[in-house]
C-alpha cells in the first residue's frame, strides 16, 4: 500500500498526512490553510481520494453556525502508511537522557544521526531547484518519517508528517538534533528546523540551508 502513497502527486500526499495527524478530521478550510492551496484544489483532491476509497466525510463540526463538513482517513487510507516503532523509540530514547543528562544524550545524537547517514547511499537530487529537497524527502522517507518536499514562497523545503520522538521532544526538544545531524550528513547542507511538531506544530518543517564547510562545522543546533 505505500507504493500506492508514493505515485500520489505531492499535494495528495501531504493532504493525506494531515489526515493521519488528525484522527478526528479536517474540515475544507483548515486543509486549505495547512497546505496552502485553494479551496476548489482541496475539495478536487479530496474528491478523487475519497474515490479510491482512502477519505470519508465525517459527521459535520458543530460550530455555532453554519455545520462544517470533516474528512479522515478510511481503514484503508491508514493502510496506506507504515507502522513504525514510535513507542518503542521514545521509550529508549527518555531512558537515555535519563541516563546521561541532556547535554551527553544530546552530543550521542548527533553522532548517531551522522552514523545513520553513513550507512546510506548517498543522494542522487535531479537537477533544478527542488532537486535536493526532493531527493532528501525519498530518503527520509524510507526511514520512516513520512516526509514530503513543499514549496514555501520561492523555496523548497521538506515537511514531515511523522515525529516518532514526538513524546520525548515535548521534555526533551534536544532530541531533534538526531534528525538534524542525519539530514546535514546526507546533505551537506545547513538544516533549518522551521516547524516542530513536538512544539505545536503541524509537520516538522526543515529548510535546507548554506554548504557546509570544515570551518563552518556540523553539529546542528535544534
Amino acid at each position: 500500500m505505500a507504493q500506492a502513497l508514493h505515485r500520489l502527486g505531492d499535494t495528495q500526499q501531504r493532504l493525506l498526512r494531515q489526515l493521519l495527524l488528525n484522527a478526528d478530521g479536517c474540515t475544507v478550510e483548515t486543509l486549505c490553510e495547512r497546505l496552502h492551496v485553494s479551496h476548489n484544489a482541496v475539495r478536487q483532491h479530496l474528491t478523487a481520494l475519497i474515490g479510491h476509497g482512502w477519505i470519508e466525510r465525517m459527521q459535520s463540526l458543530a460550530t455555532g453556525g453554519r455545520p462544517q463538513m470533516r474528512y479522515a482517513l478510511t481503514n484503508s487510507g491508514h493502510e496506506l502508511f507504515p507502522r513504525n516503532y514510535g513507542a518503542i523509540a521514545g521509550a529508549m530514547l527518555a531512558q537515555l537522557y535519563d541516563h546521561l543528562g541532556d547535554a551527553d544524550a544530546a552530543a550521542f545524537l548527533d553522532e548517531l544521526g551522522r552514523k545513520v547517514a553513513a550507512t546510506q547511499p548517498a543522494l542522487q537530487p535531479a537537477d533544478g531547484p527542488d532537486g535536493l529537497a526532493r531527493a532528501l524527502a525519498r530518503r527520509l522517507d524510507d526511514l520512516g518519517y513520512e516526509t514530503v518536499p513543499a514549496r514555501h514562497g520561492t523555496e523548497w523545503q521538506v515537511e514531515a508528517f511523522n515525529c516518532v520522538f514526538h513524546a520525548v521532544a515535548r521534555q526533551h526538544p534536544q532530541v531533534c538534533r538526531f534528525d538534524l545531524a542525519l539530514m546535514e550528513a546526507a546533505t551537506g547542507h545547513r538544516i533549518h528546523h522551521m516547524e516542530c511538531i513536538a512544539r505545536g506544530g503541524h509537520v516538522c518543517r526543515f529548510r535546507i540551508g548554506e554548504l557546509l564547510t570544515p570551518s563552518s562545522g556540523s553539529t546542528p543546533s535544534a
